[in-house]
């Protein structure tokens, strides 16, 4: 399994979220996966402009690495998002990410996917962020295996606790074998199936404007 870990916090591969990361990764490698964390510090992916080019064409014109990283992602098997909390949301940078994949949501085009969520925060309140995460891994397709969160009063002598480390273990070890066993679950399914009707309805209404996603339709989902 090919795993891609996105980890959107200034701080990038040094900080904490980009530590409780780490965890999980080792716990996918323990089941034989190969990862790619790859850092979003701000300036590599911009804020989304809102111009509908991929909609029409299926390419972000910006210049900055916003294709290339979704490149790794459809070349890959499982994605997790790790994020710290920032006023009760992702943070900033995680956001300018989720924005510019719009174009893959109305696709759902990481379709075949497994993903997990990562959230640290100063003080609680992590695990309606890692809903959040978890519902937009769903909308683009993505089947979520679970999340590990963590607050940085739970740091001991630098480092995480026991339970919490074997949570996030264990949550990549899960992310590994749920994609080998193609497991899933009736209600991830069931917003999956919802959220394609929606998105069937609305790019059957904007055919003419987004031609590149109507194309996508009629070639992978049968759209008429």
């Amino acid at each position: 399994m090919k795993i891609i870990g996105l980890v959107a916090s200034p701080h990038g591969i040094k900080g904490n979220t980009a530590g409780l990361l780490d965890i999980v990764i080792e716990g996918a490698k323990s089941e034989g996966a190969k990862a790619q964390i790859i850092s979003l510090p701000g300036d590599t992916v911009l804020p989304c402009k809102a111009c509908d080019a991929c909609h029409i064409s299926g390419v972000c014109p910006q210049k900055d690495d916003f294709e290339e990283i979704k490149a790794k992602i459809l070349d890959s098997d499982g994605l997790i998002l790790a994020s710290p909390n920032y006023i009760f949301s992702v943070s900033a940078q995680m956001k300018a990410f989720m924005d510019r994949c719009c174009g893959i949501i109305h696709c759902m085009g990481f379709e075949g996917r497994y993903g997990a969520s990562v959230v640290t925060s100063g003080g609680g309140d992590e695990g309606p962020i890692a809903d959040y995460l978890s519902h937009f891994l769903i909308i683009t397709g993505i089947i979520p295996v679970g999340a590990v969160w963590a607050n940085m009063g739970m740091i001991e002598n630098g480092d995480f606790p026991k339970e919490t480390h074997y949570m996030a273990f264990e949550l990549g070890k899960r992310l590994v074998t749920c994609w080998a066993k193609k497991n899933n679950s009736p209600e991830i399914e069931k917003s999956k199936d919802a959220f394609l009707k929606r998105m069937k309805s609305l790019i059957q209404y904007r055919k003419e404007e987004w031609p590149y996603e109507y194309q996508y339709w009629k070639e992978h989902r049968n759209l008429k």
